[in-house]
């Protein structure tokens, strides 16, 4: 009967709204911004290099509790992933291979996975493929230049936002019902306006940026932004499926507003190996 009255209770409180929601997941961007500007630009590389391989442990504890790996065996494999992170953030040669490796993971086999509903089932499996999804990642954050990581992250920001936004004004037709009710067609193209907008802003006012951006160069630069965005999506279902497979609403609940760091990075883990690729590509890295 306690039971009964605890769940009755629960089912009373009241649910937070929308607006309120979005508040909550403004407020919570703006400290962690905050916290990751003073790191990137107070700290030195090395030092920036433990935070990112921190953030990536964090995520990789979190992949494991969502592929029911148990508490003991998800901190070691968070652990591991943080200590894989920093180690291979020592060699930069490796860089480059790791997120070619990444990159054709986001554009050939995560969206193949989504669209066949496909997730590895073997632990080992899954476990490797934690680490193709967070390690270039970290990599990447922990190599570029404050600058470039600042314009590529910002444009995930904008896809993410710009896609909230619209699909809150305008969604209609779902992307992927069964995996994320919430996003839209709508929701897509507004982040992508957004992200083309925010490329071109980007372009004209950072002069090394513009010196390489002229002519039949704004071609491929603008496609580099639209598959940015596209893959910062791509990451966003990816974590979304792995979710709903795990019967999880969030990844964790370290982050109000936005649930765990998987929650946070998901479209990140996609785009950044590819916008490292991309920066070096024009030679802005």
């Amino acid at each position: 009967m306690r039971s009964s009255a605890r769940r009755g209770a629960r089912r009373c409180l009241p649910q937070p709204t929308p607006d309120r929601l979005f508040v909550t997941r403004v407020l919570t961007a703006a400290v962690l911004l905050a916290a990751f500007l003073a790191a990137l630009f107070w700290l030195d590389r090395g030092q920036f290099a433990i935070v990112v391989s921190v953030i990536v442990g964090l995520g990789g504890h979190e992949w494991g509790r969502l592929n029911k790996a148990g508490p003991a065996l998800s901190a070691i494999y968070g652990a591991a992933c943080a200590g894989i992170c920093f180690s291979a953030a020592q060699f930069m040669g490796l860089v480059p291979w790791t997120c070619g490796a990444a990159a054709l993971f986001w554009i050939v086999a995560a969206p193949y996975w989504l669209a066949k509903g496909f997730m590895p089932g073997v632990a080992w499996a899954r476990a490797a493929t934690g680490l193709v999804v967070l390690i270039p990642a970290g990599l990447a954050m922990a190599v570029l230049a404050p600058k470039q990581l600042l314009m590529a992250l910002g444009l995930i920001w904008i896809a993410d936002t710009g896609a909230y936004l619209a699909g809150r004004a305008f969604g209609r037709r779902k992307l992927a019902p069964s995996i994320s009710p919430g996003k839209t067609w709508e929701g897509v193209a507004g982040g992508a306006i957004g992200c083309i907008i925010y490329a071109i802003i980007w372009a004209f006012s950072d002069p090394e940026l513009r010196a390489r951006v002229q002519g039949f160069v704004w071609i491929p630069f603008l496609a580099g932004t639209l598959l940015l965005c596209a893959l910062s999506v791509v990451g966003d279902l990816f974590e979304s499926a792995l979710k709903r497979q795990a019967g999880a609403k969030d990844s964790g609940k370290l982050l109000p507003g936005h649930g765990g760091v998987l929650d946070r990075i998901d479209s990140a883990t996609a785009a950044l190996p590819v916008a490292l690729l991309l920066l070096r590509a024009i030679g802005t890295t």
